[in-house]
């Protein structure tokens, strides 16, 4: 199975007659996405050529939806023009928006996922690499040829962290791997994917990758305790951040105690998840937990 993106998925792209619409697309298509069209007011009513592949360009997401039934979209238009594109999707009626741009003013944010909320449109992101179920498809930019299909769900605040723990742990394969993207905003939550995972009956272990900043991870453990009962490996980027800085990531900024990587780890930790010191130790410490599961006698 998989979470919020499956090979049924039809997938539109806001912004796919642009430089990183192209390429992304192209990528997209060759991961085997279903995508279906493009959308640009400019260029409706044209066709753009991937390999094999001609994709239509409507003049609006309303007008993509009615022809191909599309429910996702991925959004690669610049900042200024996001928040327009996001409530013109979820107007539409889209299931998911994925919105890979970075740099959206939050005031921009903010109203764009509380308006998304209302219209029952989930959004990814912004500022994140997207999502892929591997085997399936890839909405975003996450390369898809470095794990496959497995056992794992991953829920990642950075987008190179994700890869590098799909990359260590490839040969267990994932479920769903989801970047939710490191602003202080953001339309999907970890909460929102350790309980999808905790859901799905093919995701047997949840890998969570944590950053500096802000208390979402806090709020991820106790959700944790009252409600996974599957196993949770967590890593928490920024160790190392001096305080007081913002590090990359726009919500990644430290205030006294609150925020510190160690304050996160301390709270995963005290409701039983594994915390690694490195990418590297987090995939050693979620393959020892599969590992123990193997080897455990069945009832």
């Amino acid at each position: 199975m998989a979470v919020f993106l499956t090979k049924e998925s039809k997938v539109l792209v806001q912004g796919m007659t642009g430089g990183e619409g192209m390429k992304h697309t192209r990528r997209m298509l060759a991961a085997g996405t279903n995508v279906v069209g493009g959308v640009n007011p400019r260029k409706a009513g044209r066709t753009v050529d991937f390999d094999d592949r001609a994709v239509p360009v409507f003049g609006t997401v309303v007008d993509g939806i009615q022809s191909t039934g599309a429910d996702v979209t991925v959004v690669f238009v610049p900042p200024a023009f996001a928040k327009a594109a996001v409530i013109e999707a979820a107007d539409a009626g889209i299931g998911l928006a994925v919105v890979i741009t970075e740099g959206i003013p939050v005031h921009d944010t903010v109203a764009f996922t509380a308006h998304a909320r209302a219209k029952g449109t989930r959004i990814i992101g912004p500022n994140c690499p997207g999502l892929i179920t591997p085997g399936q498809s890839d909405a975003g930019i996450i390369p898809a040829d470095i794990t496959k299909p497995g056992r794992i769900g991953l829920v990642s605040k950075s987008g190179t962290l994700t890869y590098q723990l799909m990359y260590e742990l490839r040969d267990i394969g994932f479920t769903t791997c989801v970047g939710i993207g490191g602003d202080p905003v953001v339309g999907t939550t970890h909460i929102d994917c350790l309980a999808a995972f905790q859901d799905d009956p093919d995701t047997e272990l949840i890998v969570l990758i944590g950053e500096i900043g802000g208390d979402a991870e806090e709020r991820a453990a106790a959700y944790i305790r009252d409600h996974v009962t599957k196993p949770v490996v967590g890593y928490i980027a920024g160790f190392t951040a001096p305080e007081g800085k913002t590090m990359g990531h726009a919500g990644a900024i430290v205030s006294g105690s609150s925020g510190t990587a160690r304050a996160k780890k301390e709270a995963l930790e005290a409701v039983g998840v594994k915390v690694g010191d490195t990418p590297t130790g987090t995939a050693r410490l979620a393959l020892g937990l599969l590992d123990a599961a193997d080897r455990a006698p069945r009832h």
